[in-house]
């Protein structure tokens, strides 16, 4: 039998991301009595402060000083978000659009988040970009979609530049155009987004958008493995079994495919069986390639 590599696999996912974000409620803690912080801030909130009464909300959310109640949350997020603060009201229209604390509700996730959205809050721009992007909530529209990321992405958020990058390189909502999406992705990337970094890496590799620069590429690459990215792993691993930006280096290659094979990416364990299969890398007690559960091509 005749094995073959695959190709240089692009970070491509069949959707952007579309989580939404919240307005970043602090950490929870296993402290669940309340503190002299929680007591100060529920006087403040009682009192109609609607910092305070956001901040109340989030940590019920997350249960920091206080028992985690969510329903707790929202109506305290409620107050703040009728009062007009944009991080309450992005705050709101998660725990809508999640049901969490309330009865899932996507027409009132949207609601929320375009009071804040009209207001600049890039969060809630972001979301709502995903709510016309996906259709929930509202009739779906990739050109308002769009119209949305944009603002966000103006503003530096780094998920709405992504998902830009994404919907430029696709085609979808807007004309096709690769270098408008290698440029989206450059100002994720450079915030350290590594989705955004291993489809730059991606895009110079194959010169898509940017003058193809295999030394860009491994760069980008790098900085997207070193955070995890099985994706970049994978064809960092590629670049070094194939001498594309750096000296070849079987045992670089391998290196990489394994740290992507851990993670389960099927043509990472595949291309470090070949190795294994024509001798230029050694085995593993714990790989993760064994042929059963391999695509042999």
């Amino acid at each position: 039998m005749k094995f073959t590599a695959p190709a240089l696999l692009i970070a491509f996912c069949l959707a952007p991301p579309a989580f939404a974000q919240s307005a970043s409620p602090p950490a929870p803690t296993n402290n669940a009595q309340p503190t002299t912080g929680f007591r100060e801030t529920l006087a403040s909130a009682e009192r109609g402060d609607a910092a305070a009464q956001f901040e109340l909300g989030t940590r019920y959310e997350v249960g920091r000083g206080v028992a985690q109640d969510e329903a707790q949350a929202v109506a305290w997020y409620r107050k703040a978000a009728d009062q007009g603060n944009t991080r309450a009201q992005v705050n709101l229209g998660l725990m809508y659009g999640e049901g969490r604390g309330v009865t899932r509700d996507d027409a009132e996730a949207v609601k929320w988040y375009r009071k804040a959205a009209d207001q600049g809050e890039a969060a809630a721009q972001y979301n709502l970009g995903i709510r016309y992007a996906d259709g929930r909530g509202v009739a779906r529209d990739d050109a308002t979609a769009i119209s949305w990321y944009l603002k966000a992405a103006n503003q530096g958020f780094i998920f709405a530049q992504y998902n830009l990058g994404w919907m430029y390189q696709k085609g979808q909502g807007v004309a096709q155009d690769d270098a408008a999406a290698a440029a989206w992705y450059r100002k994720a990337a450079e915030q350290g987004y590594d989705e955004a970094q291993s489809k730059l890496g991606y895009m110079y590799a194959e010169g898509q958008g940017v003058a193809k620069d295999d030394t860009q590429a491994v760069a980008w690459f790098h900085k997207a493995a070193d955070q995890g990215s099985a994706f970049a792993q994978f064809n960092l691993g590629w670049m070094y079994e194939n001498g594309r930006g750096v000296t070849q280096n079987n045992d670089e290659a391998a290196a990489w495919y394994r740290k992507a094979a851990d993670q389960g990416n099927d043509d990472a364990q595949y291309n470090l069986y070949l190795m294994y299969k024509t001798g230029r890398a050694t085995a593993h007690d714990n790989d993760r390639v064994a042929p059963q559960k391999l695509r042999l091509r």
